[in-house]
């Protein structure tokens, strides 16, 4: 998982996969899609004007990840 933020822009974008791969991308409203994958997994987020929507003006997110393990290989 990659999370990046471009101030140029002010543009979020959370990438679930590194692989390439052809993506539906479906608008949920004017600043936030959600890029779907085959199978219609999600393969990422984006959101435009993100200083206004995430707070990101005031201070730099805390990012907690909880539950997630990482798969073992052959499983």
């Amino acid at each position: 998982m990659k999370i990046r933020y471009d101030p140029q822009v002010d543009a979020l974008h959370i990438s679930f996969r590194a692989d390439h791969v052809q993506v539906t991308t479906i608008r949920l409203n004017e600043d936030v899609a959600v890029d779907l994958g085959p199978g219609e997994e999600v393969m990422g987020i984006e959101v435009l004007d993100a200083s206004k929507h995430l707070s990101l003006v005031k201070e730099l997110p805390t990012v907690i990840l909880e539950g997630l393990q990482a798969a073992k290989a052959g499983a």
